[in-house]
């Protein structure tokens, strides 16, 4: 299976549900590159940024099962970079 690269965005608006996050993100952690969280306090949400580079269906095992968790939404974006040969 080939690689991609991808970014999935993650905006938290229920923060009870954060272990659930981050048990999933752990699960799914020798993919991931990099993990960015930023708290928006006026708005009381965190956004969260993963930076992942694993085959597509990982990649979309991972945003699914994130979106199936209340109180979130998720969203991925992929890179048009493939594999070197």
């Amino acid at each position: 299976m080939k690689n991609r690269i991808a970014l999935i965005g993650i905006l938290v608006e229920n923060k009870s549900v954060t272990d659930k996050i981050n048990d999933l993100l752990h699960q799914y952690g020798e993919y991931i590159i990099g993990r960015m969280g930023l708290p928006h306090r006026e708005r009381d949400i965190s956004i969260i940024s993963i930076v992942i580079d694993a085959p597509n269906e990982i990649i979309s095992s991972l945003s699914g099962k994130l979106g199936m968790i209340d109180g979130i939404s998720v969203s991925a974006v992929y890179s048009k970079v493939k594999d070197k040969e």
